[in-house]
């Protein structure tokens, strides 16, 4: 029966994000948001970025039909409303540009949202290691865990078919192991949010006919930290694991951040310095780029499914060698396209 429901929630979601995609993609839509290009894009062509509409649509349905089976849970329905919440936010500045102050004071209020309802780790656990931290300290790195993976998520989502594969590919890796735990309400939802980026993605591929824009990467950005967070603390997967699959979106973030920050650069405002940015526009292009990217997306992933099931010095090896693969990666990058270290 477990295998039935989830199935039938997984499908639903595919359907309705491929069907919804498809009729916010096309001109007479009824809701219409244009981006339109500028010298930071990538993209050449006015694109709808009404996308992430069809996502979180066809996900609040699943994760529904979930809650009906398995029982409400009064932390999942928070936890939507959270994500709800923050959807809402997202589309208004998607079509107003809402301040940066409403949209931070909105991603605080949602990240303490998940720490509220007892989702920030009691421990940290690290390769060989557990680490029993004040509950001061994972308050607060909780807080910033939430807030960076909202703001890291949108930052990503610049290329055709990139957020869309990073979705499908993690939360999909993060249902597998919740699968392989008996932990079934977490597979679904993991699931369901795979299944409808993979139906979002019919219509994203290069090149893309529709953007997800801030409605959907702000979003899924939370639900990344809040499924990393909820499956570290029922003992899915330890925190690192879930960054470790995500960390082509974190890595690339993360770095480009801190680069920026050095170089006394306005860290939020919008630029081409990542390093998926610098490869496409290097001449890689949208298609090879994002291809080698689900390369990178599917390596990692793999690693964590596999480091779930070793003892701790292999997972100690396996961390190490993403470090070492990682600083490589961005040494190749700065070589192929020296110009482009800067923003652009």
């Amino acid at each position: 029966m477990q295998h039935f429901i989830i199935l039938t929630v997984t499908t639903l979601a595919f359907l309705l994000a491929c069907g919804l995609t498809y009729l916010l993609s096309r001109p007479g839509a009824w809701l219409r948001i244009i981006d339109h290009p500028n010298e930071r894009s990538l993209h050449s062509r006015p694109t709808p970025r009404t996308g992430g509409l069809a996502i979180l649509v066809a996900v609040a349905t699943a994760v529904s039909v979930l809650v009906l089976w398995y029982g409400a849970r009064i932390d999942l329905i928070w936890l939507v409303a959270a994500a709800l919440l923050l959807a809402v936010v997202s589309l208004a500045d998607d079509k107003f540009n809402v301040s940066v102050s409403i949209r931070l004071g909105v991603h605080l209020l949602v990240a303490g949202i998940v720490v509220a309802i007892g989702l920030a780790p009691e421990q940290l656990s690290v390769p060989g290691a557990v680490w029993s931290w004040p509950m001061w300290l994972s308050t607060l790195i909780s807080l910033i865990f939430v807030v960076w993976l909202i703001n890291l998520y949108n930052f990503m989502d610049g290329m055709d078919g990139f957020a869309g594969g990073m979705t499908l590919i993690g939360f999909a890796t993060l249902g597998l192991l919740g699968w392989l735990h008996a932990q079934w309400l977490y597979a679904g939802v993991a699931w369901s949010i795979a299944a409808a980026a993979a139906g979002f993605l019919v219509w994203n591929l290069p090149p893309a006919r529709i953007f997800m824009g801030d409605t959907g990467s702000s979003t899924i950005g939370f639900l990344a930290a809040a499924l990393a967070l909820w499956g570290d603390r029922v003992d899915i997967t330890p925190l690192w694991l879930s960054i470790l699959i995500f960390s082509p979106f974190i890595v690339d973030a993360t770095v480009t951040l801190l680069r920026r920050a050095l170089r006394a650069e306005p860290i939020w405002q919008a630029h081409r310095s990542h390093y998926y940015q610098r490869l496409a526009s290097a001449g890689w292009g949208h298609r090879r780029t994002v291809l080698w990217e689900y390369v990178l997306m599917a390596a990692c992933a793999l690693t964590a499914l596999a480091a779930a099931h070793v003892g701790p010095w292999i997972q100690v090896a396996l961390a190490a060698l993403w470090i070492v693969i990682y600083a490589l990666l961005m040494v190749l990058v700065d070589r192929f396209n020296p110009f482009a270290r800067g923003s652009i």
